[in-house]
């Protein structure tokens, strides 16, 4: 497990290997340094890294992959589409009574309906939603009496709050991964990115992600991840109406075909830029987020934690 001074100066590292040549990273002298046809072309400390993600392909070694367990840094290998294929994570397996904790708590449905009322809230704040309304909405959650009436609440309330947000964007609908317009391809990478940090950072601290409260377990998800991330969409979904407000975001960027969107190659890094640093921003909330909700299982206490999205 690491503290905060030591989380909040880590960086994430994204590494685009170019197609025409040679790519390798490897370990030397406590850095993580890149190689194009043998030639070192950067490098960065490894106590500077919370995660290492990797957009196509390259060569590693053993060695590294062994000193990236030492230092806490976990690597993911993705595809061009940004679809994770493989990961090496860092974990801190040993924590054995924390997971004992976490089995005997996850039938409880007072935590799964504090993380869905810790998101609406922050959905609320993006859409200013009346306050009346949002706690009756809130009165209903605390009223649900299994997971199934939890999941009917968060999807009403999606429907009208991607509406709104997104109302000056061409906004159709929500559809997880089938990337059928430009929005639903950002926030698709948006959330993989923040995913997969919140993910790393679980682990670190012990927790079996696989094991949730909300999101119950199904085959090779990784359901308290899919938990811890519901408060802290709103960063994604903010930063994307920013974005179009700003005029960073360009229909010529993508490329469409089999009515799919992707990005090219060339303009991959400017989004991951946007979204990495906007995740960046919440760097510190994250890590206390997640401490306290380790403080809580492991000392059976019900004061949960809640993130609040900056103004």
């Amino acid at each position: 497990m690491q503290y905060l001074n030591d989380f909040i100066q880590k960086q994430i590292l994204f590494i685009f290997p170019k197609q025409d040549k040679t790519n390798k990273i490897h370990f030397h002298n406590e850095n993580i340094r890149l190689l194009e046809d043998d030639k070192p072309i950067k490098q960065i400390s490894c106590h500077k890294i919370l995660a290492i993600f990797i957009i196509g392909d390259l060569s590693i070694t053993t060695v590294l992959i062994k000193k990236l367990q030492v230092y806490g840094i976990s690597i993911f290998f993705m595809n061009y589409n940004f679809e994770v294929k493989a990961c090496v994570h860092s974990n801190a397996e040993g924590n054995y009574i924390l997971r004992q904790k976490q089995y005997v708590t996850t039938n409880d449905l007072s935590i799964a309906k504090h993380i869905l009322k810790n998101k609406i809230s922050n959905q609320s704040h993006l859409i200013k939603t009346p306050k009346n309304i949002l706690n009756n909405l809130l009165i209903k959650v605390d009223g649900a009496k299994n997971h199934q009436e939890l999941l009917g609440i968060e999807g009403n309330y999606s429907k009208e709050y991607f509406s709104t947000i997104f109302k000056n964007i061409n906004w159709k609908n929500r559809l997880p991964r089938t990337k059928h317009d430009i929005p639903n391809y950002l926030l698709d990478l948006g959330y993989t990115i923040l995913f997969n940090i919140i993910d790393a950072e679980l682990r670190l601290f012990g927790f079996d992600t696989y094991k949730g409260y909300y999101h119950k377990v199904f085959f090779q998800r990784q359901s308290l991840s899919c938990d811890i991330i519901e408060p802290f969409r709103p960063i994604i979904d903010r930063q994307i109406v920013n974005s179009y407000n700003l005029n960073q975001i360009s229909e010529k960027d993508f490329i469409f075909k089999q009515n799919r969107y992707f990005l090219t190659f060339e303009n991959s890094q400017k989004y991951i830029q946007i979204f990495s640093q906007a995740i960046m921003n919440y760097k510190e909330d994250i890590y206390i987020y997640i401490h306290q909700f380790y403080k809580c299982i492991f000392n059976e206490s019900k004061e949960y934690p809640i993130f609040k999205i900056k103004r």
